[in-house]
């Protein structure tokens, strides 16, 4: 496996294998319907992002979905399992693991088996895990799959300021909490926490009189931000050391979360049992109990479907940018 953790004790995330971009170069992988399968796990935040933008744009038809369990197979393998399937395979590609497909992609492969990844179902190989431009891809060369007067998260005339907001919010935040999680130094864990809440602090002013991040309508960087934020209380505030403030003692940011929740896509895809299981039951970090795997009993659902009043600071109807072709 490859080593993540430098000598600093900071965390840094392996480099993505599989990055071909999509495209009708040659040499670029093509965008077909019906060609690509995306495995992801409820549980994770890379790929939570990546199946909110394709149910938003419609591209159920085009991709389809397999899902892994929560649960890693065993405290020694790092992998994701299709053990919830009743024939313990991924109903499509036949594999048990989906460290498989990346073996068939390259037999000498040695990182971590990450999700979202896109397999190409003529050969069960892994093709794309670049979880950071993935929904770029649905949201641009994947055009002409999306529904009929599907939301434009990737408005051209804003691209390079999104490119920019997604890097600072992967840098702080996405990946802040996993820099923060598992650092292995002390001094590596407080540089991660106060880059995660100085980032928070300066987003929660952001949206003080903005209803998203770029104002009137969801973009691709609010999904970005979804994926960690509906996790932040928890699975990240006990389990990797993120105790400065809860999400919901942000004025701001937890009116922001709730209305992002109540829209279709985000809420109905999140799985908040799948979450805990993950977090609390599999990674290791939380096995400090004696041995007792705790299952935490919240969190309580129902004060996210508390009125959150953000649609007053938007000047247009709904929450989402339609643009005409």
């Amino acid at each position: 496996m490859t080593n993540e953790f430098h000598k600093d004790g900071s965390f840094k995330r392996q480099v993505n294998r599989f990055t071909t971009p999509f495209g009708e170069q040659p040499g670029e992988l093509p965008v077909e319907q019906g060609r690509y399968r995306l495995l992801w796990s409820p549980a994770c935040p890379w790929a939570h992002r990546s199946v909110i933008v394709r149910k938003l744009l419609g591209l159920q038809d085009a991709i389809s979905l397999g899902t892994a369990s929560p649960i890693r197979p065993n405290i020694d393998r790092v992998d994701w399992e299709f053990s919830l399937d009743p024939a313990r395979v991924d109903p499509v590609l036949g594999v048990t693991y989906i460290s498989e497909v990346y073996k068939n992609a390259d037999k000498e492969y040695e990182g971590r088996p990450t999700v979202p990844v896109l397999v190409d179902v003529t050969n069960n190989q892994a093709v794309y895990n670049d979880y950071f431009k993935l929904t770029n891809y649905f949201e641009t060369v994947w055009a002409p799959f999306h529904k009929p007067s599907a939301p434009s998260l990737y408005p051209i005339h804003l691209r390079e300021e999104i490119d920019s907001l997604n890097e600072l919010i992967f840098e702080d935040i996405n990946n802040g909490v996993y820099k923060c999680g598992f650092a292995r130094s002390q001094e590596a864990y407080e540089q991660a926490f106060d880059a995660l809440f100085a980032r928070l602090d300066a987003l929660e002013e952001r949206l003080a009189n903005q209803r998203f991040l770029f104002g009137d309508f969801v973009t691709d960087s609010d999904i970005r931000l979804y994926a960690t934020l509906i996790r932040f209380d928890v699975a990240y505030y006990n389990g990797f050391n993120t105790n400065r403030n809860l999400i919901r003692e942000y004025e701001h940011l937890w009116g922001y979360l709730r209305d992002l929740y109540d829209t279709p896509g985000f809420g109905d895809t999140t799985d908040f049992d799948a979450i805990k299981k993950h977090y609390h039951l599999s990674i290791t970090i939380f096995q400090n109990n004696g041995g007792v795997k705790i299952l935490p009993k919240g969190p309580d659902i129902t004060a996210l479907l508390l009125p959150h009043n953000r649609q007053s600071l938007s000047k247009q109807v709904g929450k989402f940018l339609i643009e005409e072709n």
